[in-house]
């Protein structure tokens, strides 16, 4: 999770509306707000002096080699400004606002110049520019009217700063304050692109462990056995003969062990044929009788495919280890723009997430893609798991 969504400082809703009303004595509250106004003159004429000059500047020079990187960094300085615009707000105005997503870094956005472009289009950023550009005429009207009343209106000079600094807050939680729906959006998207590298990096060692220890151990000691065979070929031709055969079983323990491998990572019956045939396939497998009903029009993109049916596989996996049911079900189908896939058992239930049988990793990969992941479950069953998927048209001419 990113920083600005850690929100250690975020105060309860409502919080910037319980200051105290302003009146004719003055309280700390109304201090605060009467230095943020005679502090907007100075901050305003930098942040319109660094906007001028330096973005300015850096758009002007786009048509040269350096105009762009240095108009990526007046906007990332520019980011850096609205922070300290918040934190004074925060401190001297009340108002408090969750940081944004910081930008990513280099190895995340794809080296330097995507890191450059991301920065130019931040949207973050080019908020703060505006705010920086108006802030000027502003600041100059609330020094001018707060030092005047400090001197000529003192009577009525809280009433008059409350007023100012609520447009000042107004300013600050319009231009400066995150968009909700999109940062959250930003951090998801975060957290599932770790969760897909992770589960990557998960199956290349389990694929890699398997050839190891399975395939690859069995065909080095079929080449061993080969080469005693072939050394005893002429000296003694029955013992020849025994270790060719016994090479031969090894060579088909070897092929299956490749078949199955290949179908934990894509199986062919599901390139050729789809999900009927494939889910039907994994279901002779299971250890109890499984109906398995397929209602789609057409195919879906092969990735949304392939999730559905690695999702299904790990189901009836676990009704096959865990669940003590006599029968379950597979039903798939599509409604609207979701793909649906619904694996049912009469076991005797009590799935978690947190179960250890596989659960939350379904619900993390459902996840990375937009997907949900349901389970109903009590003690005594049954338990039906639901899981929901974007459908995506598969394109023209892929098989």
């Amino acid at each position: 999770m990113t920083e600005g969504f850690s929100r250690p400082d975020r105060a309860p809703e409502g919080a910037d509306d319980r200051l105290p009303p302003a009146r004719l004595a003055y309280d700390p509250h109304t201090w605060k707000e009467i230095a943020h106004l005679l502090a907007n003159l100075p901050l305003a004429l930098f942040g319109f002096v660094y906007v001028v000059t330096v973005l300015f500047t850096g758009f002007w020079l786009t048509v040269t080699v350096i105009g762009f990187p240095l108009l990526a960094a007046g906007l990332m300085g520019a980011r850096l400004w609205g922070r300290l615009e918040r934190r004074r707000a925060r401190a001297l105005l009340g108002v408090r606002i969750d940081e944004p997503s910081p930008l990513p870094g280099r190895e995340a956005a794809g080296g330097l110049l995507p890191r450059l472009w991301m920065a130019v289009k931040d949207p973050v950023a080019w908020r703060t520019v505006l705010y920086d550009f108006i802030r000027l005429p502003w600041g100059i009207l609330t020094f001018t009217v707060t030092l005047t009343s400090l001197f000529v209106l003192w009577p009525v000079l809280p009433f008059v700063a409350r007023g100012l600094a609520n447009a000042d807050r107004a300013m600050v939680r319009g231009l400066l304050s995150p968009s909700d729906e999109l940062e959250r959006r930003i951090a998801e998207l975060e957290s599932d692109r770790g969760v897909v590298v992770d589960t990557a990096n998960a199956d290349l060692r389990r694929i890699e462990r398997d050839l190891h220890d399975g395939a690859q151990a069995r065909l080095v000691n079929l080449a061993m056995g080969l080469g005693l065979a072939k050394e005893k070929l002429l000296e003694d031709p029955d013992s020849a003969a025994e270790m060719v055969a016994e090479a031969h079983g090894e060579v088909k323990l070897a092929l299956q062990e490749l078949r199955d491998l290949a179908r934990g990572i894509h199986p062919a019956v599901l390139t050729d044929r789809g999900l009927d045939a494939a889910l039907s396939a994994v279901a002779s497998r299971c250890t109890v009788p499984v109906k398995v009903t397929v209602d789609l029009g057409s195919r879906p993109a092969a990735a949304i495919e392939g999730i559905a049916y690695f999702t299904v596989s790990e189901l009836l996996q676990n009704v096959s280890k865990h669940s003590g049911a006599k029968t379950a079900s597979v039903e798939v189908w599509r409604a609207d723009s979701r793909l649906l896939v619904q694996v049912e058992d009469d076991g005797r239930g009590g799935a978690r997430l947190e179960g250890g049988s596989g659960m939350r990793g379904l619900a993390d990969r459902l996840d990375a893609v937009d997907g949900l992941f349901v389970i109903e479950s009590p003690q005594g069953g049954p338990t039906v798991v639901t899981a929901e998927l974007p459908w995506r048209d598969r394109p023209a001419g892929e098989k």
